[in-house]
């Protein structure tokens, strides 16, 4: 729609109402507004519900790779040749051998439940990323010495260099009955995930410590394997599933995770259509004011049309006056929303701050700080949207208008 130097200089005339039209221009700046924070409240909620989902993906994953191989009773017999096995399957990137075991932990009278999760070396170095106190150099086969997460630690009260003692029920078989087997471990470093179940929980060791401790010989209980694509794990592994049947499980990382995942996709269409619904309703205000200028407006509009203009003309006029405050307000709305993004921890501390309430608390929520992920997919679908019903919204008034009748309205003027 290309509109002449005549339409569009009416066009700019009629967004910028005088003094005696203060009422529509009041009404279209609100339009302008709700528009605006309309589309805000799609781009961060989408964004900050992408990054939820991608963080928490990349640091569950991160920790236990795409899929898990475990055994029937806990002890996977052969492990070296199933891992051989695992490593020779197409679109198999990485497999390592795994312990995890819950026991308990106790230091200076504190108790806690833990996961102890034995890993090779390789495994434990993939930490570093997250090391917040301490080295992983420590952890060394045979040297008593472990890794914990940042939140275990806290409620422990225990830092590095403290030796904390872990606390295996099943234990030794004595003449006066099971005796638990109480190990002292050194704690090297600490770590944060990001992830709070994890950060409460995990007590990281070498696979052979994580052996000796658990009275398990030289067997595993579990393979971790990550893929070229976490998307298509599930056919990527399916004939080793078939291989193993019997022998072991193959859980990917969407079946250990489904209630998790579903639920935040659930969520997130039932978010976009709520907030949507939001712009439909600020959309409706340029309509109302559209409508309102028409009918300030029907004198101008039968001059306009005994002077020659079309009524295509008018058409264009309205639609143009309509739709540019619609795109004014969906490019404010992203802008918004963008340095609401930018600044979201500091706005989520402050509003803690003056509230005195926890807003983000990590063992609700799972992370420790709110995420953010914007896909340029989704930010230009929802400003397309916003642009789309805007430009619908003009259609009806620029309809009225065009069908002014000019005989009727200067008869008795």
């Amino acid at each position: 729609m290309i509109l002449s130097p005549f339409e569009w200089t009416i066009a700019k005339r009629y967004m910028m109402p005088g003094r005696g039209e203060a009422f529509i221009a009041l009404v279209a700046g609100i339009s302008l507004v709700a528009v605006s924070l309309g589309v805000a409240a799609l781009v961060i909620v989408m964004s900050v519900m992408n990054g939820f989902r991608a963080e928490l993906f990349d640091k569950i994953v991160g920790l236990n790779g795409h899929a898990i191989i475990q055994a029937y009773g806990g002890r996977l017999d052969d492990w070296q040749d199933v891992l051989r096995q695992v490593r020779a399957t197409p679109g198999v990137v990485r497999a390592s051998p795994l312990i995890e075991q819950p026991l308990l932990a106790t230091f200076n009278g504190r108790v806690e439940g833990i996961l102890a999760r034995g890993n090779t070396a390789e495994d434990i170095a993939r930490l570093k990323p997250q090391l917040k106190d301490g080295s992983l150099a420590s952890l060394r086969p045979g040297s008593s010495t472990v890794a914990i997460g940042a939140r275990l630690a806290e409620n422990l009260g225990a830092r590095v260099g403290d030796t904390i003692t872990i606390i295996n029920p099943q234990g030794r078989a004595t003449p006066f009955g099971t005796v638990p087997r109480q190990v002292g471990y050194q704690v090297g470093a600490v770590f944060e995930i990001g992830v709070y179940d994890y950060d409460n929980s995990f007590v990281i060791m070498p696979i052979r410590d994580a052996q000796t401790l658990l009275l398990s010989g030289d067997q595993i209980g579990m393979i971790e394997v990550k893929t070229t694509d976490p998307d298509r794990v599930g056919e990527i592994l399916a004939p080793l599933a078939r291989q193993l049947a019997g022998q072991a499980v193959v859980t990917d990382w969407k079946t250990i995770n489904a209630s998790l995942f579903e639920a935040l996709s659930v969520e997130r269409v039932a978010m976009f259509t709520v907030l949507s619904i939001i712009v439909l309703v600020a959309v409706f205000n340029i309509l109302s004011s559209l409508i309102m200028l028409v009918r300030a407006k029907t004198r101008d509009i039968a001059i306009l049309r005994t002077m020659g203009a079309t009524r295509q003309s008018l058409m264009k006029i309205f639609v143009t006056t309509g739709f540019v405050i619609g795109a004014l307000g969906t490019g404010t709305g992203l802008l918004l929303g963008f340095v609401f993004l930018h600044f979201r921890q500091g706005v989520v501390n402050a509003v803690q701050f003056l509230t005195g309430q926890n807003l983000w608390d990590p063992s609700i929520r799972f992370l420790s700080e709110l995420p953010s992920r914007s896909d340029p997919v989704e930010i230009v679908a929802i400003g397309v949207m916003a642009l789309v019903l805007s430009f619908l919204a003009t259609l009806y008034p620029a309809y009225k208008a065009a069908s002014t009748d000019p005989v009727q309205v200067l008869r008795y003027e």
